[in-house]
């Protein structure tokens, strides 16, 4: 290989916009998680419509549009999940111990509850957690880049 071909540009990470896009993405995963599909219900009330027949004889009611609708809303849901799922397991113990004990629980906790109960200084903990971070937006892939900026 030559020199030109080992030479290549990265772009850099915006490492502040990538951390608010990968906390977003953490903080959807606990609403889907809350989130009850049955606000999509079918109208209870009949209407009537004059409504000239479709050559293909389809019909579709309110009851059926509502089911399809939650159907696929629900399975979008569980597929957010799984992805945040199968990208937090991909992080080494530590990571994993971080985010779900920060993000993923029910509880609101402070960063400091967690370093102290996992038994971390302060900079390690901040150290692994930002590591994780950048990796899940890896994984996840969404990371931010900044505009023009190159790092070879």
């Amino acid at each position: 290989m030559t020199e030109q071909q080992l030479s290549f540009k990265l772009p850099k990470l915006d490492r502040d916009a990538t951390r608010d896009a990968v906390e977003e993405q953490l903080e959807s995963y606990k609403f889907y998680l809350l989130m009850d599909p049955e606000d999509i219900e079918p109208k209870i009330t009949s209407s009537l419509k004059l409504v000239a027949t479709a050559p293909s004889n389809q019909f579709h009611s309110s009851t059926e549009d509502a089911a399809i609708k939650k159907i696929d809303q629900e399975k979008k849901r569980r597929d957010f999940i799984k992805r945040i799922q199968r990208a937090v397991n991909r992080l080494t113990y530590q990571e994993r111990s971080i985010i779900i004990k920060r993000y993923l629980t029910d509880e609101d906790v402070y960063d400091y509850e967690i370093y102290n109960e996992l038994g971390f200084s302060e900079r390690k903990y901040y150290r692994i957690k930002s590591r994780a971070f950048y990796k899940l937006a890896l994984i996840l892939r969404i990371e931010v880049y900044e505009q023009g900026d190159e790092v070879s």
